[in-house]
């Protein structure tokens, strides 16, 4: 079957997987189930994410860092050759061409308790990476807009309550990361914010560094900030996902970078919405103890 059809055929169906709804143009049962029991290695690194929440950038971060002495070469890969999900249809495909690096770099958008009992017993390193809700909410609202694989939307009013409600691809924001800050402490884990990338980038990739065992040189630490920078990654066609084919994104109606800013949601949500939204995450988050480098108000 062409890959043309079998796109076609998935583009606007959705799976569910305990619980959690999943796009079936890239995720299905069987991919889902098989991540749910994929064998680490102990010098694995694991990147997990919320959608919408800086993924793309700290998987080019993450692969420069471990390809410091090639960065040239690296950087002609799209990053989800170079970090694939673990739930997705094509890892196989990637293993296969990539077998041989170590570490070996993974991502995923999958929940905690998917993954737990396969890593609190090991030593893979977890980088989670968590971003501003409310500038997740914006972002994933525009992702919406020109993907055909994901369910059509009225408004951004009609989004709003559908992400405070868990009724997104991938489920809750809030139990998303409740439920890996509440497993931290059985990890080998590192949490790290995109707002501190943004605000200070050669701190934070320092940072993400020493977690990982690495050391840059200055001239290595200067090309990686370049290369991770939103004007460098926005008009390369290897991250900006533009050789995407139209059938996938529509990209006439949007971008798959279309800010790489914080705080954008001021320009988005009402003050009746912003009200609403601090009320939720209050009773969601507020016995969390963990203090995130982002204001929401």
């Amino acid at each position: 079957m062409a890959k043309e059809t079998i796109i076609m055929d998935r583009i606007n169906l959705i799976d569910v997987f305990e619980g959690i709804s999943l796009p079936r143009l890239l995720h299905t049962q069987e991919t889902v189930h098989d991540a749910t029991n994929f064998q680490f290695q102990d010098t694995d690194i694991l990147l997990v994410t919320y959608p919408k929440s800086g993924t793309v950038w700290t998987q080019q971060i993450l692969s420069l860092i471990l390809n410091k002495e090639d960065i040239q070469n690296t950087i002609t890969k799209p990053t989800w050759e170079r970090a694939p999900w673990i739930e997705q249809v094509h890892l196989w495909e990637f293993l296969a061409q990539n077998n041989a690096s170590k570490p070996r770099l993974f991502t995923t958008h999958l929940p905690s308790k998917l993954l737990i009992h396969n890593l609190k017993n090991s030593k893979v390193r977890v980088v989670y990476m968590i971003r501003n809700p409310k500038d997740v909410l914006v972002s994933y609202y525009h992702f919406h807009k020109f993907s055909k694989f994901l369910p059509d939307i009225d408004s951004f009013e009609a989004f709003f309550d559908q992400f405070l409600e868990g009724k997104v691809s991938f489920g809750s924001w809030f139990d998303h990361t409740k439920g890996w800050l509440g497993v931290q402490e059985e990890l080998n884990f590192f949490l790290i914010t995109y707002e501190e990338l943004s605000q200070e980038p050669h701190q934070a990739i320092q940072n993400l560094c020493k977690f990982l065992g690495q050391q840059l040189e200055p001239e290595q630490l200067e090309s990686i900030v370049h290369y991770c920078s939103f004007s460098f990654m926005s008009q390369n066609d290897k991250l900006n996902f533009t050789l995407v084919p139209p059938e996938i994104f529509d990209h006439s109606v949007g971008k798959f970078m279309r800010k790489g800013t914080t705080e954008n949601w001021k320009e988005f949500f009402s003050p009746e919405q912003n009200a609403r939204f601090n009320k939720v995450y209050q009773a969601e988050m507020g016995n969390l103890t963990s203090k995130f480098s982002w204001s929401l108000y």
